[in-house]
């Protein structure tokens, strides 16, 4: 007769899962944070946000990480497919965005947060490129879908399945992740769904972090070829 688990060691291991979820997101915006109080450091404050993300991933979040994706060609074309939405209505209609929608004391206005003085400095750019290819996607998904989605079905996420669909989580997840992009809200809410919709779709974290990266990817490219360095908020 196999005895059920102490609820001690369950509520123990329930917060040991959730640190590998959230914390590595916490410590990126928590780095952002102190960006906003001291921006002529931002420089070294990337460098430190950088390793310390690392850090947590590989060693609180690293079994949660997911490395296989399931359909990783449909979600590289679809990565490309997100960052065209991403850029697509600011490319088309250059300057909307100075519309009150995006540009108000709550959404933020846009400006990136990269100062004109390191735009040209290539150690800076690998960081910055580094930090949005391979460590934001990880982060972002671990936070929004592996853990933000689940536990809006169920506190005790780890019993939801990944790809869970509920209206209630999918939207909910979807506007908090447009928040989070400030004066760009409406693709970011745009690319939440789409994200969500992946990970209901492969039901594997891996091809969502795998589209992710692709977008971020495109979206650096565009970024410094065009100078387009708004998009990096």
């Amino acid at each position: 007769m196999v005895s059920a688990p102490a609820p001690v060691a369950v509520a123990r291991d329930d917060r040991w899962a959730t640190a590998a979820y959230v914390a590595p997101f916490a410590a990126y915006v928590g780095c952002l944070g102190l960006q906003q109080l001291a921006p002529g450091a931002s420089a070294w404050l990337l460098v430190f946000r950088t390793v310390l993300v690392t850090a947590i991933l590989a060693t609180i979040s690293r079994r949660v990480i997911p490395l296989r994706p399931v359909m990783p060609a449909s979600s590289i074309a679809f990565g490309v497919v997100l960052f065209a939405v991403w850029v697509g209505p600011d490319w088309l209609w250059p300057g909307f965005r100075g519309h009150w929608l995006f540009s108000n004391g709550i959404t933020g206005r846009v400006a990136s947060s990269v100062p004109a003085a390191v735009q040209a400095d290539y150690s800076y750019v690998a960081w910055r490129v580094a930090s949005s290819v391979l460590l934001v996607p990880i982060l972002e998904e671990l936070f929004w879908r592996g853990w933000v989605m689940r536990w809006l079905v169920k506190p005790s996420f780890r019993e939801v399945p990944l790809g869970t669909y509920t209206a209630a989580s999918f939207w909910i997840a979807a506007a908090m992740f447009a928040v989070e992009h400030g004066p760009y809200w409406d693709v970011g809410l745009l690319a939440g769904i789409g994200y969500n919709w992946w990970l209901v779709r492969t039901r594997n974290l891996a091809d969502c972090i795998l589209a992710h990266a692709v977008t971020n990817g495109c979206l650096a490219a565009y970024v410094l070829l065009r100078g387009e360095w708004q998009f990096w908020l």
